[in-house]
């Protein structure tokens, strides 16, 4: 699960990036502010990809999801986006569970077969 949700937050991380520059061509919104936040949501991305397995993680990975999918508000195209990142967290979640149980009884089999070797 881990490397999957990692994927996806690095995706996320360019994908942030990209809107940043976007959002800088808005004439409402100051470079400053929107780096400030750009930033912040990148930076929160990288350190997601070190807490995806500890209590929380998961959690605050699907705030990051909203908060993209709220960009939208500022690029309407993050609307679309940040819909896809949230499908896509999802499936990294959903299909890296069921990957992480087919690696523990894979693991679970290859280490009765040995014992059952040694024990011959």
């Amino acid at each position: 699960m881990r490397t999957l949700c990692a994927s996806t937050l690095i995706g996320e991380f360019f994908i942030i990036g990209f809107a940043g520059l976007v959002a800088m061509k808005e004439p409402d919104l100051s470079m400053g502010m929107v780096w400030t936040v750009s930033g912040i949501a990148m930076l929160l991305c990288v350190l997601l990809c070190g807490m995806i397995t500890r209590p929380g993680g998961l959690q605050l990975g699907w705030a990051l999801q909203i908060g993209l999918i709220a960009s939208g508000f500022v690029v309407p195209l993050m609307f679309f986006l940040g819909g896809s990142f949230a499908v896509l967290w999802w499936a990294s979640i959903h299909f890296g569970r069921k990957i992480d149980e087919a690696k523990a009884r894979f693991a679970a089999a290859a280490e009765a077969e040995a014992g059952a070797e040694a024990g011959a």
